[in-house]
């Protein structure tokens, strides 16, 4: 018989991974199938643990649906992006308009537009280690190369400014910041951002903001807009969304601000029009979502304040894990999750995904490695805090449990 061509993936992929989603979930979708019942605490997705989105988005959403057959303009609806501009006019950026906001399916599409729209292959971007690996994958898809800056655990993960740079070359062209931090669950100083705009300012570097959980915060921590430390001389792009604190992840409403010396970026920014163009436009139904969520009440600061469920789950989860035996975890100071450390002298870990494997077939709790997060080393997982305290006792339990074998 004559040989049949395989039909391949793209070479483009080689180096792409993303392992929240990655062969850790397939294992679990396995066990699924065969009626196990499997705890899911590898994405913060607030729905399936009962959150639900406030009730004036729903029915502002509901309300425009007979309005929102046909296309929108390719950036986004007026309305939703004047309400974005006005909303971080509001926070001090007063040179910000409606031309400078793109509305994206979730801030996940956004980056893949904008560094497609960016990068040139050789380019290098600054990524944290540990970061969310949406960054460094689309980094590599777009055919730039990411070379990941430490964040310091012994410093409540902030970033190591002095790794950045010695890790910054003549191929650089910008630098990511998250923050709050997903996995890590930092929030940065003023000092720190304003340290970390710096280095972009004196290297000529484009500073890409990930601040999709710039309102779950705890206790005394403040958010810190990259945009306003980096003023008018330092291009920024401030991504942020809905889905997060106002549990609308399946909406897919986010967006991209940009701010600082556009005059410099005529040429990048008719690139990013163009892939907009391309992607003919975002959800409209769910862009109505967003002058509702922005301009009205802020439901998430019950949910922050204790009491409220993001807050007591976080610190439940924190203070629950280091309990655990060569267990540490950094207390979190925003966003969804707790990012523990297993001591390599109690838990001598060689492959931290064949770890959570493990975890999973033997406890039915999914969370995600650490190296999945392209830290360096196989001793950190991430948690979702998102269950409420009964489900997180229960689970954090059977983690327990689960290394009392791997000591």
């Amino acid at each position: 018989m004559a040989s049949v061509r395989q039909i391949r993936q793209s070479k483009k992929l080689l180096d792409v991974r993303y392992d929240v989603r990655g062969p850790i979930l397939v294992e679990a979708q396995r066990l699924e199938a065969e009626g196990h019942r499997i705890l899911k605490l590898n994405i913060g997705n607030p729905a399936p643990f009962g959150f639900e989105a406030p009730e004036a988005i729903l029915s502002d959403v509901t309300h425009h649906l007979g309005e929102s057959q046909g296309y929108s303009d390719s950036r986004g609806i007026y309305p939703a992006r004047t309400a974005v501009a006005q909303y971080y006019q509001g926070r001090g950026l007063r040179d910000v308009s409606v031309e400078d906001v793109f509305i994206g399916n979730g801030v996940s599409e956004l980056i893949s537009m904008v560094l497609q729209a960016f990068l040139d292959d050789g380019n290098e971007i600054l990524v944290p280690a540990p970061d969310y690996p949406l960054w460094t994958g689309a980094v590599t898809l777009s055919g730039g190369t990411p070379v990941h800056y430490l964040c310091d655990e012994a410093n409540d993960w902030n970033p190591d400014l002095a790794d950045i740079e010695s890790k910054i070359t003549e191929h650089t062209q910008g630098i990511v910041i998250i923050n709050p931090n997903n996995p890590t669950g930092a929030v940065y100083s003023r000092e720190v951002v304003a340290g970390l705009v710096d280095i972009a300012r004196r290297h000529e570097l484009v500073v890409f903001a990930d601040e999709i959980y710039e309102k779950i915060l705890f206790d005394d921590a403040v958010h810190h807009h990259a945009a306003a430390a980096a003023g008018s001389d330092v291009l920024c792009l401030t991504f942020s969304g809905l889905s997060k604190a106002y549990r609308v992840c399946g909406y897919r409403s986010g967006w991209v601000m940009i701010s600082g010396p556009k005059e410099i970026a005529t040429d990048f920014l008719e690139g990013l029009t163009l892939v907009a163009n391309m992607r003919m436009c975002p959800n409209v139904p769910a862009q109505h979502a967003i002058q509702t969520a922005l301009g009205g009440y802020q439901s998430v600061e019950e949910l922050i304040a204790p009491g409220g469920r993001f807050y007591e789950q976080s610190m439940l989860a924190h203070r629950l894990l280091n309990e655990i035996p060569g267990v540490s975890s950094v207390k979190p100071k925003g966003a969804l999750y707790c990012f523990p450390r297993l001591d390599p002298e109690v838990y001598p870990v060689e492959d931290d995904e064949a770890l959570v494997i493990d975890l999973l077939r033997a406890k039915k709790i999914l969370v995600t490695h650490g190296t999945g997060f392209n830290w360096p080393d196989p001793d950190h997982f991430r948690l979702v805090t998102l269950p409420d305290v009964t489900v997180l006792e229960e689970a954090i339990g059977r983690i327990a449990d689960f290394l009392a074998t791997q000591r």
